[in-house]
C-alpha cells in the first residue's frame, strides 16, 4: 500500500550555489544542499607519459618508488646517483615520489631495496571540470591545499586510512569518486524509501540506501572522495578530485528521502546503530558527521537527540555537527549542535582570496547565543563536491552543476563535512586520541579570522598544519551530561512529517511506537536498542552484494547482480519518480512557482509550519527493526 506523505523538513545543510558566488542564498535556511558524482569517463596520464619515456630517454619523468621493508635510504640515494630528484615521502606505501631521466628507470628498478618503480599515472579530469575543481575558492583542491592544510598530513602518509566516518544523511550513490573497493559500506536504510509495501508484502525500494535527494553523496565526497585511478602521489594533483581524507572509509546510514526530510526518531535510531556497530565486522567508526538540525529548544540535558550524540561521544566517536544556517530566525545553534560536548562547525567564506586576512563568516552561518557558539569554522561557501545526477537537488538547481560530475553548495553542512574529514586524518595520526582531545586540538590550533565575527567564528578557521605538529591536549570535558529523559516532540521543534495527511507529533516515533525515554535512554547507553547482527555491504561497480541487517530484528534485501532494482540508477543519472517519464509524484503541479517560490520560501517568511508537499514515497517502518522493547512499547 503506497502512502501519500507530507513533509516539513528536519534536515538542515548547505544550499546550492548558482552561477555566481552566494547565488540562491535565500534558500539556505532549511534545505540540505547536496551533490553527488556522476559516473563519467576519465583519461589517464600514464600512457602518454610512457610514450614520452620511449621517445625522449633524457626527459625527466615522475615516478612512485616503493621500497622493500628495511631498505633504509638506499633507494633515495640511488635516485640522486642516477641524476634524479627525490620528492616527498609516501609513508602509506613505504615509498616516495621522485623525478629522474626516463632512460634510468630500469637501472633504478634493479637497485637493492627497491620493490617497484611506477610512472605516476594521475587521473585527468575533463577540461570543463578542471576549473571547477581547481580554480574556484570552494574547490576541494584549494580547500585541501591552501585553506585547511590537509596536504600537510598527506605528505606524511596520513590520508585517513583505517578510519571510518559514519554519515547519517540522505544516502550515497556510488559515482566516480566514491566507487572504489571498500570506499563505502552501508548500514540500515531508515528512510521512507527503504521499502515499498503492497498487499503481498514489502520489498526493497528502488532507492534503498541510495541518494535520491543529492546531499549525502556530496558530503561523502568532501569527507573522503577519491578518484578511482588516484594514488597517494596524485591526491595532490590539481587534475584529481580528492576529499579531505581520501583514504578514509564512509559508513552510510540513510535517514532522509528524496525530499530531504526525516523525523528525529529516525535520526536517533541511526545514531544508535552507529554506536552499536562502531567496531564490528571490521569497522572502525571514529567520526560521525551530522549535517542537519532542528529548532528544538528544550535543554540539551533533557533532549533525546543530544543524548544519543553524547552516547556516541562517550563511546569514542567524535560527533561533528553543522552549527546551522540561521533558518529558524534565531542566533541559537541548532539541535544537536547546541550540546557543548559536540564539535559545532560554522561556515567561512574566503571570498576568493588566499590566506585568512579577509575571510568572513557569512550571514547564513548560525552565530550562537553568546553562551554556546560554534567551536570553529571551516570552508562552507560555494564548496564543489560530487554530484548526484538526476537527484532532486540536481534537477531543481541546474545552475549549481559544475561540469558533468560536480555540484556546488554553501552551508554549515559543507563546513561540517570538511571538519569530519580533518578528524579522520588526525585520528589516523593519533589512534589513541579521545573525542575530547580531538576537539581541544582542533580548537587550540584554529587560526583567528581578523575581520570575521568573533562569536560566529568560535576559535577560528580549521588549521591542519598547526594541528599536525601540536601536542595532543590533555583535555576532558566536564559539562553536565544529557539524560535523554525529555520530549521527543520538543526535539523536533517545528520540523514535522505527516503520513497519509496525519502529522507525526507528540511522543510517538516514526514506527508508530510510543516513545518512553525512561526505557530508551538506558537501553541506548547499554547498546540494546538494536537487535540482531551487523551489516557491512560492499559496493561493486555493478551494484551491491547481499547482506543488509541479518539479525532477528533487521531483514535486508540483496541488490541484483546487474545493478539496482527498477534500474533507478544507471551509473549516470537517476530515473526516479520526479524525472521525465517517471511516476509523477513530484510533478510540476506539486512543485510549481506558485507553491514553491522565493516569496514563500525565503529567509524572512519560510517556515516548516507553512511548507508542505505530498511527495513522500511509501514504507511501513516496522518496529521490529528497531526494538520496540527498547523504546518502552
Amino acid at each position: 500500500m503506497r502512502r501519500n506523505t507530507t513533509t516539513k523538513r528536519l534536515l538542515l545543510a548547505g544550499l546550492p550555489s548558482g552561477g555566481t558566488r552566494g547565488g540562491l542564498s535565500h534558500i539556505s535556511h532549511r534545505v540540505i544542499a547536496l551533490a553527488t558524482a556522476a559516473a563519467v569517463a576519465v583519461g589517464l596520464a600514464g600512457p602518454a607519459a610512457a610514450q614520452a619515456s620511449t621517445d625522449h630517454p633524457a626527459e625527466p619523468v615522475e615516478v612512485i618508488v616503493q621500497k622493500v621493508p628495511g631498505a633504509a635510504t638506499a633507494p633515495e640515494g640511488a635516485v640522486t646517483a642516477l641524476g634524479g630528484t627525490v620528492g616527498e615521502p609516501l609513508g602509506i606505501i613505504n615509498g616516495f615520489s621522485a623525478t629522474l631521466p626516463a632512460a634510468r628507470l630500469d637501472a633504478l628498478r634493479v637497485v637493492p631495496g627497491v620493490a617497484s618503480v611506477t610512472e605516476d599515472a594521475s587521473v585527468r579530469l575533463h577540461s570543463s571540470e578542471t576549473a571547477a575543481t581547481t580554480g574556484q575558492a570552494g574547490s576541494m583542491y584549494r580547500i585541501t591545499h591552501e585553506v585547511t592544510g590537509a596536504t600537510a598530513l598527506w605528505e606524511r602518509g596520513i590520508t585517513g586510512r583505517g578510519v571510518d566516518v559514519a554519515v547519517i544523511d540522505s544516502g550515497i550513490v556510488p559515482v566516480e569518486g566514491l566507487n572504489t573497493k571498500d570506499k563505502v559500506v552501508y548500514g540500515p536504510d531508515l528512510s521512507f524509501e527503504a521499502e515499498v509495501c503492497a498487499e503481498a508484502g514489502c520489498t526493497a525500494g528502488p532507492a534503498e540506501n541510495l541518494d535520491s535527494y543529492g546531499h549525502g553523496t556530496n558530503m561523502a565526497g568532501i569527507i573522503a572522495g577519491r578518484d578511482s585511478n588516484a594514488n597517494p602521489r596524485s591526491y595532490r594533483n590539481p587534475d584529481t578530485f580528492a576529499g579531505m581524507a581520501p583514504d578514509a572509509r564512509i559508513v552510510s546510514v540513510k535517514v532522509a528521502d528524496a525530499t530531504g526530510a526525516t523525523d528525529v526518531s529516525q535520526v536517533i535510531a541511526a545514531i544508535d546503530w552507529v554506536v552499536q556497530n562502531k567496531d564490528r565486522n571490521g569497522l572502525n567508526i571514529r567520526v560521525l558527521n551530522l549535517s542537519f538540525g532542528t529548532d528544538g529548544v528544550q535543554s540539551y540535558q533533557l533532549d533525546p537527540l543530544t543524548y544519543a550524540t553524547e552516547v556516541a561521544w562517550r563511546s569514542g566517536i567524535a560527533v561533528v555537527v553543522a552549527a546551522g544556517n540561521g533558518g529558524y530566525g534565531t542566533a541559537k545553534l541548532n539541535n544537536p549542535a547546541y550540546d557543548p560536548y559536540l564539535i559545532a562547525v560554522g561556515g567561512a567564506d574566503s571570498r576568493g582570496t588566499y590566506g585568512v586576512q579577509d575571510d568572513v563568516v557569512p550571514s547564513w552561518s548560525s552565530t550562537g547565543d553568546g553562551t554556546r557558539n560554534p567551536d570553529l569554522v571551516a570552508p562552507g561557501a560555494s564548496v564543489v563536491s560530487l554530484r548526484s545526477p538526476g537527484s532532486y537537488l540536481d534537477t531543481q538547481y541546474p545552475a549549481a552543476r559544475q561540469g558533468e560530475r560536480f555540484f556546488r553548495g554553501s552551508g554549515t553542512s559543507q563546513a561540517a563535512a570538511v571538519v569530519s574529514g580533518a578528524a579522520a586524518l588526525l585520528f589516523q595520526q593519533r589512534p589513541q586520541m579521545t573525542p575530547d582531545q580531538l576537539k581541544a586540538l582542533l580548537m587550540s590550533t584554529a587560526e583567528t579570522l581578523p575581520v570575521a565575527d568573533r562569536i560566529a567564528q568560535g576559535e577560528g578557521m580549521l588549521d591542519l598544519v598547526n594541528a599536525r605538529d601540536a601536542a595532543t591536549p590533555e583535555s576532558v570535558q566536564t559539562w553536565p551530561r544529557a539524560t535523554g529523559t525529555g520530549s521527543l516532540e520538543a526535539a523536533r521543534g517545528s520540523a514535522h512529517i505527516a503520513i497519509d495527511g496525519v502529522e507525526l507529533a507528540g511522543e510517538t516515533d516514526a514506527t508508530g511506537t510510543t516513545w518512553s525515554p525512561a526505557t530508551w535512554a538506558p537501553a541506548a547507553a547499554a547498546g540494546r536498542t538494536w537487535q540482531g547482527g551487523t551489516v557491512v555491504e560492499e559496493k561493486k561497480s555493478t551494484g551491491f552484494t547481499a547482506g543488509a541487517w541479518n539479525g532477528a530484528a533487521w531483514t535486508g534485501h540483496t541488490w541484483n547482480s546487474d545493478g539496482f532494482y527498477g534500474q533507478f540508477w544507471d551509473g549516470t543519472q537517476w530515473i526516479g519518480p520526479w524525472s521525465e517519464g517517471g511516476d509523477s509524484t513530484l510533478e510540476a503541479k506539486t512543485w510549481s512557482a506558485k507553491t514553491w517560490s522565493a516569496k514563500t520560501w525565503s529567509a524572512k517568511t519560510w517556515s516548516a509550519k507553512t511548507w508542505s508537499a505530498k511527495t513522500w514515497s511509501a514504507k511501513t517502518w516496522s518496529a521490529k527493526t528497531w526494538s520496540a522493547a527498547a523504546w518502552g512499547a
